[in-house]
Parts: C-alpha cells; structure tokens; sequence
C-alpha cells in the first residue's frame, strides 16, 4: 500500500445539517483526530517495510479512500437503470478526475431486480455526496472508471466466461446481479476493516450506517443469485476475490441449493474484514498493486 501526501486543507462549513451534527463532526474530523501509528498498523494489515515507515493516514484519508468506491457503486448502478453518471458537481475534487468508460442500462426481465438498481443507485449517490460533504475541499475527484474490459477481465479470470471471451455486466439480469455481488461483498468487507480506525463518535456511527447499507445490499444480491441457482457463478465469483486479495481464503460464496450460505461470516457469526491493501488489489485485478481492473489510472488520494 502507497501513501502519497496531498492537500488536506480543513474548510470551515457543510452542506449537512442533520442530526448528529456532521458539521461540528467533519470540523474536528479534519482539523483535530488523526490515527496514529498501531491504527495504521490495524489498517495495513501485515504491512511491508515501506509501509511500516509511511506516515500514518488521516481519518480524511480513510474516508477519501472509501470515497473512490462509493463513485464506483454510484457510477455502476446508475448507469445499470437508466444509462445515466454522476453529475459534474457529484466528481470534482483533488486528484486526476477521470471518465467513466462502459457501461449501459441495462434490459431488465424483472421489475423486481430493476427496483433493486433504482434503490441501490439512490443509496450510493446518497453515500457519495454525504462523503463529499464531510471532506468539504479535501474531498477526492472521481478517479477513471471503467465498466466494460473489468468485468471482462474479472469474468475470464473466474472461468465465468472462456479465456477469449467478454462479459457485458448490463446485458441481462442475472449478469447484472453477479457484477453487482463482485462489488457488494467487498464494500461491506472493506468499511468492517476500517471500523477500528473511526475515532470520532459522529463518524463511527455514519460508518456504521454505512456498514447497515451495504450488508443488507449485499444479503439481498446474495438472496436473489441463490434464488435463480447461480451458486457456481457465485462461488466462481468468491474464489476470485480470495485469489486477490492474498493467502487467506475468507471469502465465501451463496452455498448450494441443498444449504444457501447468505450471511458470510466467521465461526462466531460476525462478517470478516479486509485490509485497504486487500481492498485495492481486487478493485485493481491485481495482486501486486498495479493499477487496472475497475480503476484503470489507480484510485484517487492518500491511500491508493
């Protein structure tokens, strides 16, 4: 993981004005809470020795960090309903602002699964601008996305389609829900691991709204693959996410018809963590850093 400084200038105001009072919250979160060297450390995992001398993040890195996914989901789901992005007041900020390559409404069967894209696109968006909110200036741009050879790549890789074929994500329902749970499960892995690191009481409960969203998104894209019998596609999804994000195998997949596994989760039956690292790798399709996958340019900010 590489951590390169930028301008985390604090700006005094903010566009949310609901209870708690995020205003006070992202003041303090910007100007006073940092983490210090054993939350890095949390963070990071078993880290490398460069990262081990690397500064500690800010919690604005942390969130900027989440940030870059939260244009991605935003950026997936909207273009899934109607074809339509992120409006150019929801993508400026610091950083390389990038398009969005890929990507198209999707044909939808059932009205149902649609209603699924319509919420999920409304929760996302709701998520960027709340984050953009707090960060204030030291808010990231949308980072280049691209929805098209990704979900190729990723397809290949997990036997989905053959080694010279191609996957569209928006070309049917069931493709659809299977690029959908490619992304979910990872969100919901990723704000678990960077729980530890919320110092300030305001933002740890945003995170944990933040948590809520995603897990019940992702129970409910679990729900409907194990309903249509996708539990091969699933799990060739699952296997692949474990193959990048390292050594440990802890990603689970829908389970079978005869017993459906729809909460992933340890034997206590709490849901596991990833690392920013892990994190990063299966956003890139890679396992040594290198960017590419749904983030051709890399990520945007500190933590990339």
């Amino acid at each position: 993981m590489t951590y390169q400084q930028q301008d985390t200038t604090q700006v005094p105001g903010s566009t949310i004005d609901t209870i708690p009072d995020y205003a006070a919250g992202r003041r303090a979160f910007l100007g006073t809470l940092g983490l210090g060297a054993a939350g890095a450390l949390i963070m990071a995992g078993t880290p490398s020795a460069a990262f081990a001398q690397a500064a500690a993040p800010s919690a604005a890195d942390v969130f900027n960090f989440a940030l870059n996914f939260e244009y991605l989901g935003a950026e997936f789901y909207l273009h899934a309903l109607n074809g339509s992005t992120l409006g150019a007041g929801d993508i400026e900020g610091t950083g390389a602002q990038g398009a969005v390559v890929g990507g198209h409404a999707v044909p939808f069967q059932d009205p149902f699964v649609r209603s699924i894209a319509q919420e999920f696109s409304a929760d996302e968006v709701g998520h960027t601008r709340f984050l953009r909110s707090i960060l204030g200036a030291a808010r990231i741009a949308r980072p280049a996305i691209d929805l098209n050879n990704s979900f190729t790549v990723f397809a290949r890789f997990a036997g989905l389609v053959p080694s010279t074929g191609t996957f569209d994500a928006f070309a049917s329902d069931n493709n659809f829900l299977l690029a959908a749970f490619v992304l979910e499960d990872v969100c919901v892995t990723a704000l678990k691991g960077a729980s530890p690191l919320i110092r300030n009481n305001e933002f740890l409960e945003a995170a944990a709204g933040f948590i809520a969203t995603e897990g019940y998104q992702a129970g409910i894209l679990r729900t409907l693959l194990a309903q249509r019998g996708q539990f091969t596609q699933a799990q060739q999804v699952s296997d692949l996410r474990d193959y990048f994000d390292g050594p440990s195998d802890i990603d689970q997949g829908i389970g079978t018809a005869q017993q459906v596994n729809i909460v992933p989760a340890d034997a206590n039956s709490i849901a596991f963590s990833r690392t920013p690292e892990q994190v990063r790798n299966i956003a890139y399709g890679t396992t040594n850093g290198q960017p590419g996958g749904f983030f051709p340019n890399g990520l945007n900010g500190v933590i990339r």
